[in-house]
């Protein structure tokens, strides 16, 4: 692989050669039918010079990479643009809400031309894109403006389509406008009435939960409350949404040359599969951070609150939470470096914001912060490595009252590797909570994988074998049609007991090799939704900072994932499309989601190869049939999984009703019955019988607590305890399972059960 891409890097630079190295000329301005104000016009020519040698580059690069390399041999001509030139609008204007007809019929002369664009360099669709969207922008906050200049109307009979794909682009400026103003109408009447209740609460409080935080009773006496007038609520609501959407406008004028290259690439490669995609460098960034689960910065959660970078949460044990000084509600507003300026992050996006705080392990930044009192400080804060806690695997023992066992439950959100520290991965981690739990007596193993989106693919076939002692885990099929086997060649078992293996429709490529092999083999139990998600296949990660060509343009260039490989079951048939259906279906609360594999377009199929032989796991036999029927008795019985079906079913008509009605006393019924509903329909009853336990231990792992951050971390831990507990005891699924697995140790002891209990 490396000596292929390097070959590909050098024709690349070759490519690179022969362009003329001219300066690109600049684009003029975009003319208007109105005259426009100078500063607006500048708006939108600003950032959209382009970078013709460095765009032909990397479009070379794209090109060989995705024709060589990419599992579906597609070449990049004429009928793929035609395609690519449809996802580059989804892309740019998915909503439909910027865009009109005669925009999109005056760019449909690049139709056809995305690839030689694409090798060329000289990327005229997207120049002439940037344009056109930039002036509806400045269009659309113009109407912004003039439409919140009085207040709404909401007793006129008036609907809004919210599907995209029920619509089509504006015909004219008129029905733009119209479109818009039934935007801005939708959000200031759910802003108002969201106001409305806050207020109708605040005259008629509720008695207080004995149960609520002594801390927020003690914060709500000490505030003081306004009550407001309709009047006031209704000005408050208008104020809010056009500040709102004067922001958002604001952000889509920052989007520089950058992303929308990145759009033009992505069109292109959205066409071989919907995992294959262009990274620039920050998104690979993002990837990097991702995959390992961690990154060297401050160890705090940002978001966007107009116009500031808010502090949303505190990573407990990092840097941040080690120098006590930022807090949750901070608003920064400045960062700088050791040395240098402050950069204002004020109407900066969250993403570009992050990229000055991040910072090599060791060094100072500083940023200036605006308290929730209004106050304002400077903070240092010496930067850290930041491990990502919700990224790693996590453990305890469960035992529900009356069934009579210990279980160690373990939960995978993702499988995680970290390539340039080959001690930070999953498979690792979970050896290390199986020798744990098998220490504290447990009678069985539960693995869930349900919203595991997948991850490295060495991991998958690691973690299968920790479960069975030799084998074929995954056949692989590569671009080229060639068929590999990955095996398991270690013949040592770290858990051998009772084991289920949980999964849903969010379970997605490493998860389901992992559940596919261990129900093969079988050696575990799948439980869950119907279905997992269906991705089947395997991408691989090819830098373009490389060397010479870096050097020659003086920057990066990102990388591109691209899909190289298709994978398969030990028994031939693919997980792409289809996924792995389960050995005992549950009822599952995302089931009304239109979100697997299938739904995607331009998804690759299914299809089978050769299966393998291999050794079925004898060592716990289960009466398959009597499982099932023993289960789907109790779920027909379980008032929570009636709950969660009956919610299934209202949540699949709601996606389909994508019309709202803009009339107040119309959405005013609506929400009466839809908060009926979802009271009603609540999942949140916990099941007090199951005991949770070392927890604590497990979070440990992946945590360095320093001397004298003792307490304060014990501190924090009681409150994410408090969560994990109460998520698990919420779970009926979980509860499902270690009724199952209760059924299951029975029967390994001998006994029969009856297929109704």
């Amino acid at each position: 692989m490396k000596r292929r891409l390097n070959f590909l890097l050098i024709l690349s630079l070759v490519l690179s050669l022969q362009i003329n190295a001219k300066e690109p000329k600049k684009l003029a301005q975009t003319s208007f039918k109105k005259k426009e104000e100078a500063r607006s016009v500048d708006l939108i020519t600003a950032d959209i010079v382009p970078n013709v040698k460095k765009e032909k580059i990397i479009g070379n690069i794209l090109r060989n990479a995705l024709e060589t390399y990419h599992y579906r041999k597609l070449k990049i001509n004429n009928d793929l643009s035609v395609k690519a030139y449809d996802q580059f609008f989804k892309k740019i204007d998915y909503g439909k809400q910027f865009f009109l007809k005669s925009d999109v019929k005056l760019l449909s002369k690049y139709k056809g031309e995305m690839h030689n664009e694409m090798l060329s360099g000289k990327h005229s669709l997207v120049n002439d894109a940037i344009k056109i969207f930039r002036e509806r922008v400045v269009e659309v906050d113009k109407v912004r403006q003039e439409v919140f200049k009085k207040e709404f109307d909401w007793s006129l009979n008036e609907s809004l389509e919210l599907d995209p794909e029920k619509r089509d682009f504006s015909k004219n400026h008129k029905e733009l406008k119209n479109h818009w103003r039934k935007v801005f109408k939708q959000a200031t009447l759910n802003r108002y009435l969201s106001l409305k209740e806050e207020q109708d609460e605040l005259k008629n409080p509720k008695k207080d939960d004995k149960k609520k935080d002594k801390k927020k009773k003690k914060a709500k006496k000490e505030e003081k409350v306004e009550i407001l007038t309709d009047a006031q609520i209704r000005k408050k609501a208008h104020e809010g949404i056009s500040k709102k959407y004067k922001s958002f406008f604001s952000r889509l004028m920052k989007d520089d040359r950058n992303d929308y290259e990145e759009k033009f690439f992505n069109a292109i490669a959205s066409i071989y599969d919907p995992h294959t995609q262009y990274l620039p460098p920050k998104r690979k960034e993002d990837f990097d951070i991702d995959i390992s689960g961690s990154l060297e910065g401050i160890g705090a959660v940002l978001s966007e609150e107009d116009p500031y970078i808010k502090v949303v949460k505190i990573v407990p044990g990092g840097a941040a939470w080690r120098q006590k000084e930022l807090e949750v509600d901070d608003l920064i507003l400045a960062v700088g470096q050791e040395t240098g300026d402050f950069v204002d992050l004020v109407g900066m996006r969250v993403d570009d914001a992050v990229r000055y705080i991040r910072g090599k392990k060791g060094t100072i930044v500083k940023l200036k912060v605006k308290k929730a009192d209004g106050s304002r400080k400077q903070i240092e804060i010496e930067r850290d490595v930041v491990q990502i806690g919700e990224s790693f695997a996590k453990s305890s023992v469960l035992e529900l009252k009356g069934l009579g066992l210990k279980v160690g439950y373990i939960h995978v959100p993702k499988f995680y590797r970290d390539f340039e520290n080959s001690s930070i991965n999953c498979t690792a981690d979970v050896r290390a909570e199986l020798e744990r739990i098998k220490t504290k007596g447990v009678d069985g193993v539960i693995l869930d994988l349900r919203n595991n989106g997948g991850g490295a693919l060495e991991d998958a076939k690691q973690m299968s074998g920790l479960f069975i002692e030799k084998g074929p885990i995954v056949q692989i099929k590569n671009h080229d049609g060639k068929v590999d086997v990955l095996n398991d060649t270690d013949s040592s078992v770290t858990y051998a007991g009772p084991l289920i293996v949980m999964t849903n429709r969010f379970s997605a490529s490493a998860s389901e090799i992992l559940a596919a092999a261990l129900q093969d083999y079988g050696r575990a139990v799948i439980v869950g939704g119907a279905h997992s998600h269906g991705k089947g296949t395997v991408q691989a990660v090819l830098n373009l900072n490389h060397g010479p060509i870096q050097q020659l343009l003086g920057g990066e260039m990102g990388a591109l994932k691209v899909t190289i490989q298709k994978f398969y079951r030990v028994t031939g048939g693919s997980t792409q499309f289809k996924g792995v259906t389960p050995d005992i279906t549950i009822p599952d609360p995302y089931e009304y989601t239109k979100s697997r594999e299938q739904d995607l377009e331009y998804a690759l199929p299914w299809d089978r190869v050769q299966p393998l032989r291999f050794k079925h796991w004898d060592k716990n036999k289960y009466d398959l049939s009597t499982l099932k029927k023993r289960s789907s008795k109790r779920v027909k019985s379980s008032k929570r999984f009636s709950k969660i079906q009956e919610s299934v079913e209202y949540l699949t008509k709601r996606r389909e009703d994508t019309k709202v009605s803009l009339n107040m006393q119309k959405v005013i019924k609506e929400d009466k019955l839809n908060k009926e509903m979802s009271e009603k329909l609540k999942l949140d009853e916990q099941n007090k019988d199951l005991m949770v336990s070392f927890y604590e231990d497990s979070v440990r792992m992946h945590e360095e607590i320093k001397k004298g951050d003792e307490k304060k971390w014990k501190k924090d831990f009681k409150d994410r305890n408090d969560d994990w507990t109460k998520q698990l005891r919420q779970d009926a699924g979980l509860e499902e399972a270690l009724f199952i697995l209760n059924d299951m140790i029975h029967m390994q002891k001998g006994e029969k059960l009856t297929a109704v209990k």
